[in-house]
């Protein structure tokens, strides 16, 4: 069931713990994951491959218009960590509302902190926490030409019935 997989982050500070103490690596993401998409779906594939469980924290809608503005979300969070926890690539989901991910990270002391390659390792959020404790700070290859905004983008041409 997929509401197994979304978890608060008091639950999953226990599940993470457990998990350490039988020598796993908690490999830990985050992100909007407004629009699901295939460049979405390799990234966690590829992130996954770095450890033993995936982690995935994602924005909450209140975050997210901070982050984005008014007009987003499009997709609830209820919807976002559903369709993330169907992944099978994704171990855990947990929502968190602040702007950045910071309180989770150091709550869940993740061995792998990974972002996309878009990323400067140096500027992802929790990098020098997660370096500090001996961890890792990843970045994987992103799928050329998808991302959320194109993918909006596309949707509202086609719906003005505006060609390319």
């Amino acid at each position: 069931m997929l509401t197994e997989k979304i978890k608060s982050l008091n639950a999953l500070k226990r599940i993470t713990a457990g998990l350490k103490k039988q020598g796993k690596k908690i490999v830990f993401t985050n992100g909007c994951f407004d629009l699901l998409h295939y460049g979405h779906v390799k990234y966690l594939e590829d992130a996954r491959e770095k450890g033993d469980a995936l982690i995935v924290a994602i924005n909450s809608d209140a975050s997210i218009k901070k982050i984005k503005g008014k007009n987003r979300p499009i997709t609830s969070q209820k919807d976002r960590s559903s369709i993330i926890a169907a992944l099978e690539s994704v171990d855990y989901a947990v929502i968190f509302n602040e702007t950045t991910p910071i309180k989770v990270i150091k709550a869940l002391k993740p061995d792998i902190l990974i972002k996309g390659a878009d990323w400067q390792k140096n500027n992802i959020v929790g990098s020098a926490f997660i370096l500090g404790n001996k961890g890792k700070v990843l970045t994987v290859k992103l799928v050329k030409g998808r991302s959320t905004t194109n993918l909006i983008h596309k949707i509202a041409r086609i719906s003005q019935n505006k060609p390319r």
